[in-house]
């Protein structure tokens, strides 16, 4: 098999080592340009096939959905043999789109969870809630915001056997948390830490200092291989790894002090929806749209 992959295209050669591969596994040097810089040893590069994991039945379900206007990122968890679920941070315009997705995998959606109180989308918690009997709400004590659950560092969301850690990582806003799998293999960050950014600190009790510091010590500390899933990306970037962020995001890798004459100087626009969106997301969504 090796001697047949050795001799395949890179990109038809990765595919199959990640259709025959059930867990981590390391890059050939040959298998060419992107998957690893002359900087970086081949030790350190490691492929993570969770769609391989999951098949394997060792890994939760796992859905990255998409909202065009604010740029949100939705995520699905299930575990699949209990049919338990997770939404984090849904949002109101498409809700229907979630709640249809979960029907068809025949998925019992138990919590859907804000990784904090929005400033540019409102929820799709309290619409859930409406629709889906028994589901929960759950967002940081820390937020100011209502919900059935309020989280704290350390609390665990379960769904079956699998679970998501709370992490409090704030800063953009007080309430802020990231959501780390059992594994740690993949961190929801929210708006705390983004693709080769940051969530922007000059409102709701934003700290530049503290969003340093919760990145560093709290999601800069994952294993290096840990992907990274934010709330929202602007580029058309999907994912990235705790590793990449720590080595190429240009703001974090700075001193604190060049990343705070950073944050700043950003003179960024007022977000569109804050006016709406805030107020509504204190109770989580629940109110007259």
């Amino acid at each position: 098999m090796c001697l047949i992959v050795n001799r395949l295209k890179p990109a038809l050669a990765y595919t199959l080592c990640l259709q025959t591969t059930g867990h981590l596994r390391k890059v050939p040097a040959h298998m060419g340009p992107g998957l690893r810089t002359s900087k970086q040893p081949l030790e350190s590069v490691i492929i993570r096939p969770y769609c391989a994991r999951m098949e394997l039945g060792k890994g939760p379900f796992f859905r990255q959905l998409f909202e065009s206007v604010s740029s949100t990122y939705t995520y699905l968890l299930a575990d699949t043999e209990s049919r338990e679920a997770v939404l984090i941070d849904p949002v109101l315009e498409t809700v229907d789109r979630d709640l249809k997705l979960v029907e068809e995998l025949g998925f019992n959606l138990k919590v859907a969870v804000n990784t904090h109180c929005h400033a540019d989308h409102i929820t799709g918690t309290g619409q859930l809630k409406n629709r889906l009997f028994g589901m929960k709400s759950a967002i940081s004590k820390h937020s100011g915001a209502s919900a059935d659950i309020l989280l704290s560092e350390g609390d665990k969301i379960s769904f079956g056997k699998h679970y998501l850690t709370v992490r409090e990582t704030p800063g953009h806003t007080d309430g802020c948390v990231t959501l780390v799998t059992g594994d740690q293999s993949m961190a929801f960050t929210g708006d705390t830490l983004l693709i080769r950014g940051c969530g922007r600190t000059d409102f709701q009790q934003g700290c530049s200092r503290r969003l340093y510091e919760s990145v560093h010590q709290k999601i800069f500390t994952l294993p290096p291989q840990c992907l990274v899933f934010p709330a929202h990306d602007y580029k058309g970037q999907t994912a990235s790894t705790v590793g990449e962020e720590r080595r190429f995001n240009p703001r974090l890798t700075k001193s604190v002090e060049e990343f705070v004459d950073i944050m700043t100087n950003l003179n960024l626009p007022k977000p569109a929806k804050i006016d709406i969106a805030v107020p509504a997301n204190l109770v989580c969504g629940l109110h007259e749209v």
